[in-house]
Order: C-alpha cells, then structure tokens, then sequence
C-alpha cells in the first residue's frame, strides 16, 4: 500500500471541496484534493449560482473571467399559478457586484475553480481517488485510505475534510450522529429542447397536484417535476405515455416537446434528503457542505451553501494549518458559525415543504397562490426580502485578510 503526506486532505471534488482546496491552497497551505471520477461531468447537478458566490468571486479578483463561461442570468424568479405569474424574487436592488442568479453546468464552474488551484504550488488535485475510510492514531483522525487506479492509498494529513456529499463515506466512516428532518417530495430531472421562440424566463408551473420547474439553459430547458416521495414506481405503473400526457398539459409551452422523452433512463430521480449531523467534526476530522447537511433543493441554495461554508473554514484554518496547530477549537467553532445559516435556511424550506409544496401535490381545493405570495404580488418592494433570503443566504461570508496569497518563499 502506497503512502502520501499532506496537510489538508479534502475529500470530494464538489462545489465545497474545491473551493475550501482552492483557498486553502492560494493563502500557502498544502492541499491534496480527492475526486472519485475521472472529470467533472454530470448532469443534473446544482447549476445555480447565486450572487453570494458571485460576490466572493468578486472578492477573489475572478469575477470577470468566471462570467465568460457558458451561463445566462435571471433577474427575477416567477411562479405560474395556473394561468396566474407571481413574482416571488427580485434580485436586482442586491447591494453586490452581480444582482442575479446564474444559471451555468456545475462542470465548468468546478473546472474553473480546478485550473486556478492547478496554478498554485500548494494545490494537488487527485481524479479517480476515492475516499473509502478513516487512519486514527493518537485518539484523532489521521489519515484517510483511498482507492487509486494504482490500488489502495493511505494519506496522512494534519486536518480530513469530509466534503464527499450527501452519502458520504467518510461521514459514515466516522460514526457521526445525523438528525433526519425528512422532505415529503422527490425530483424528477429531465431536459427538453429550447427554441429561440420560447419565453425566456425560468419559471415554475403549479396546477392541482403537480408542480414542475423549468430553467432556462439556453440550448435547452433543464427542468424538475415535483412527485411525492416514493411516488416513482407508480408513475412508472402508469407508464410512459401517461406521464409525458400530464406533463404535456402542465406545460403546455413544450407540450410538443414531450416525445423527446424516449424512456424512463431519460429522467433522473433525486431522492429528496434534508437532514444535518448534530456534531460537524471529531478530533482530526470535519464534515461540511451536504456532508454535514443535505438540503432541499427549494431555492437552490445547497451548493452556494456548501461554498460559504468552504469560506468560513478556510478563513478559521489557514493559519493554525500553515503553522501546524489546528485545534478542536478550530473545528468547533465552524460548526458554531455555520450552524445558524443551515438550521435557518433548513427551516425555511421545511415551511415552504409544509405550507406550499404539500398541498399542491395533495391536489385540493383551487390553484391559487398562498396569501404570502399574493403580497409579493400587490407589493412589489417585498420581492426583495426572498430575494435576500435566496441570493445571500442567512450569514453570507466574506474572503478574510488571513486567505491573501501566500508570498513565494
């Protein structure tokens, strides 16, 4: 078995582990990030970019070369009550360097991120290295054992990251004590073709009891159709046919669009998950992003999440990394930062599981907005507030003077 020593080993190449890698790396701390796959592409992942990332980007110096990358940007978010449109969100009176949200494939953002650590002396990014368990030595976690095209690996490091995701190795490997707050909805993910004749907005469709969003990508809607949890086998009892029929009649704009749906290996299924561990870190070990919370994909706010918290442990770590005394204090006291914004943000989505989502999908009574929603509609100022709450989060952090760019020894 081959061994490797670095100071901060970051399991998962996603939106979290990069960026922690990435700014960990850039103020002269040696990295090692992990990433199971051979390159980034997959479909159907958290594509969202809201203007917080945006403003750290900014914060970075990055901003103008990550927006020439493929995206397109809404100002504004609507929901399609029947034949009703609700303004719910207006982004463009946020006080930030990009006042909307960009919609662009999470491979390019990641390669992005990628190629500026590769730039770095301090930054080593491993593709095909998976995570699989945990070294402990000392009463601490010390090092982490990994699978490799080569065979099995055991690297050691000051500090393991856990940012592998929702079903999380390490997480699991590490005993941690998840709280399971539960979601009464899965997610269907599909795309059908755009035409340039096509509104340009993304919006969401609510009729009675179904609920689907499309977001424009430009060449194509990338689109989610709301089902109640575990009600999969029984669309696909019904059969094809009969889901591309309601779907035809819940979005009559692409209606003629529907038989681009050859299958049922055309549609993904995201299993709704929201939970959160009752303790993030243990001796030598942390978890963030969805390690350490899954959240409803409501908002789209799980990856910008993520990457807030990767900000607030780089600006906690870089210096007891650099200088090799990283304490459990250190660990504690991301979680303690971090855990308002995801018991916040979590509670959120819950009211709107509870309060929007579930009755739609239960199917009574009339297709009308809640009366919350309706006040967004007579009061436009009131559009800000979600705005807020959805572009910049509960806590949003900021690139601290401790993650400046190491100088060249």
């Amino acid at each position: 078995m081959r061994e490797l020593a670095t100071t901060c080993c970051i399991a998962g190449g996603g939106p979290a582990g990069m960026m922690l890698g990435f700014l960990l790396a850039r103020a002269g701390v040696e990295v090692t990030v992990l990433e199971k796959h051979a390159d980034f592409l997959r479909d159907f992942r958290g594509d969202t970019i809201h203007p917080s990332t945006m403003q750290l980007m900014q914060e970075l110096g990055l901003l103008d070369d990550f927006l020439k990358l493929p995206h397109t940007e809404e100002r504004s978010i609507v929901a399609r009550f029947g034949d009703r449109d609700v303004p719910i969100a207006d982004f463009s009176h946020l006080p930030v360097a990009a006042p909307y949200i960009a919609f662009m494939p999470q491979w390019d953002f990641l390669d992005f991120l990628a190629d500026r650590g590769r730039a770095l002396p301090a930054f080593r990014l491993l593709m095909r290295t998976k995570a699989t368990g945990l070294v402990r030595s000392g009463g601490r976690v010390a090092a982490v054992t990994v699978e490799t095209p080569e065979g099995e690996t055991t690297i050691w490091a000051d500090l393991v990251v856990a940012a592998d995701g929702r079903h999380s190795d390490l997480r699991q490997a590490g005993g941690f004590t998840v709280r399971e707050i539960g979601a009464p909805m899965d997610v269907l993910w599909f795309r059908l073709s755009r035409r340039e004749s096509d509104a340009g907005q993304t919006f969401g469709q609510v009729e009675r009891g179904r609920f689907a969003v499309m977001l424009n990508r430009g060449s194509y809607w990338q689109c989610a159709y709301v089902i109640p949890k575990g009600a999969l086998e029984t669309l696909r009892a019904a059969g094809l046919d009969a889901f591309k029929a309601g779907l035809a009649a819940l979005l009559p704009v692409v209606a003629d669009r529907v038989g681009e749906i050859a299958s049922w290996d055309d549609l993904k299924l995201l299993s709704v998950a929201v939970d959160r561990l009752e303790r993030w870190w243990q001796p030598g070990l942390i978890c963030i992003g969805d390690a350490a919370h899954a959240m409803s994909p409501i908002g789209g706010v799980g990856v910008n999440l993520a990457i807030q918290d990767a900000v607030a442990a780089a600006n906690r770590l870089a210096v007891p990394l650099r200088e090799k005394r990283v304490t459990n204090a250190d660990l504690a006291a991301i979680q303690e930062r971090r855990s308002f914004p995801t018991r916040a943000t979590q509670a959120l989505q819950v009211a709107i599981q509870n309060r929007v989502i579930t009755p739609i999908l239960a199917g009574g009574g009339p297709v009308k907005p809640p009366f919350p929603l309706e006040l967004l509609r007579w009061f436009p100022p009131l559009r800000r507030l979600p705005a807020r709450l959805v572009g910049m989060g509960f806590r949003p952090e900021h690139i601290g003077p401790q993650l400046a760019p190491a100088r060249p020894n």
